[in-house]
């Protein structure tokens, strides 16, 4: 018997409702117009910024990564979902989210639940 899928899934099977799927860390990011010489539009997805955690210095926890660990192990773990290790790079300064897992020992901070409350256009707010 298959399953019936939450109403936010069916939306993100709809081609142009949006570009990227709700658990994505692009969902939020606006979406930019660039028009050619031709007249041609050229969808694109504008940059995304970061802004600091909370300093409260309780909105994340802190993991020290074991030998074999991935991003994406990191994501199940914490978010039960694999897809959400975004979540992960975005709390700790890093450009390739391999440098979360590359060196056992290191500490990462991983957020906690309803700590990075999400503004317009992906914009945090903290």
């Amino acid at each position: 018997m298959a399953e019936i899928e939450p109403y936010e899934n069916a939306l993100d099977a709809i081609p142009g409702a949006h570009p990227y799927p709700r658990t994505s860390r692009y969902h939020d990011a606006e979406i930019g117009v660039h028009r050619l010489p031709d007249g041609t539009e050229v969808r694109y997805t504008k940059r995304r910024l970061l802004p600091p955690l909370e300093e409260t210095g309780d909105a994340t926890q802190t993991h020290t990564v074991r030998t074999g660990e991935r991003p994406d192990l990191l994501g199940q773990r914490y978010f039960g979902d694999p897809g959400q290790w975004w979540q992960i790079a975005d709390a700790n300064p890093v450009l390739d989210p391999r440098e979360l897992t590359d060196e056992p020992g290191r500490e990462v901070d991983v957020p906690l639940a309803g700590h990075f409350p999400q503004g317009p256009q992906g914009v945090r707010r903290g």
